[in-house]
């Protein structure tokens, strides 16, 4: 009876599992069918359900008329190199604040850390004025070096932590062995934190493939919007294109659900302390 009893399976929580894979997966079917609708279809005649004569025209009507593919290739520039910007900046630093002991360490590291609370808002006008100084206005860097700077904070407190529950013991084997500390930091502690890089990896990602404000104000220039400066565009000049839109959102959405769906095994391990330092 007792086995019985434990062999049973929790049927309350796989139901509870499914409603929410449900509603979390329904806004993005929702955009899909959303851009294979006609205008009709999306606010009056089938707002929620299967799009009855899917229009694979709003996806040419994207390309074509609203020039969706330049807006998306700034987008796929700007975020890869504000990624590894990003990544090759905040791995060393890490490693130095959480592993290597020279003076002011916790100061610089308290001082990155900083960069948590400040607000884009609040340095927009001066940053526009050093955009302008350095003449890099209406060009990929007027955005690139602003983000990496703003994704170094939350890089940095990601990827020290990871670096600091490794054990010591793995440095003082590779020292024993005659390995310097750029060999030891490249060939056996980066790899250790793979899931972390990943981590934060996907994080800066998002960060600059959705940010809006900075690239409203700085990027003036259609040859070099990214895509929600597109979009927000979009709307104003085709406003009755609702389905051209949806397949513009569709679009920008692709990179985000691949990202995930490639990394999320190393950012569920990067959720565990364990699989930080098994990598």
């Amino acid at each position: 009876m007792k086995q019985h009893l434990h062999c049973r399976r929790p049927y309350g929580v796989i139901v509870f599992l499914i409603i929410c894979a449900v509603i979390s997966i329904y806004p993005l079917l929702y955009m899909l069918f959303y851009s294979l609708k006609t205008s009709n279809e999306i606010f009056y005649t089938n707002p929620f359900g299967f799009p009855t004569n899917p229009q694979f025209s709003n996806y040419v009507r994207a390309v074509k008329s609203f020039n969706i593919l330049l807006y998306f290739k700034n987008s796929l520039i700007v975020t890869i190199v504000a990624t590894l910007g990003a990544i090759l900046l905040s791995v060393p630093f890490s490693y130095a604040v959480s592993r290597m002991n020279w003076k002011f360490r916790k100061h610089i590291s308290f001082y990155v850390s900083l960069g948590l609370f400040i607000p884009a808002q609040v340095i927009v006008i001066p940053l526009s004025i050093l955009v302008k100084n350095l003449h890099i206005a209406n060009t990929y860097w007027a955005v690139v070096l602003p983000y990496i700077a703003f994704n170094l904070a939350l890089a940095c407190m990601v990827l020290s932590s990871s670096f600091a529950t490794l054990p010591k013991e793995l440095e003082e084997s590779a020292f024993i062995d005659g390995a310097s500390i750029q060999r030891t930091f490249l060939s056996i502690m980066v790899p250790l934190i793979k899931p972390a890089i990943a981590t934060t990896s996907i994080f800066t990602v998002i960060n600059v493939w959705n940010e809006y404000l900075l690239a409203s104000i700085l990027l003036t220039d259609n040859s070099v919007k990214t895509l929600p400066i597109g979009l927000a565009s979009f709307v104003g000049q085709y406003s009755t294109d609702w389905g051209a839109m949806g397949a513009c959102m569709v679009i920008a959405s692709v990179p985000m659900v691949v990202i995930y769906l490639v990394f999320s095994e190393q950012v569920e391990s990067a959720l565990t302390v364990s699989g930080a330092v098994k990598g």
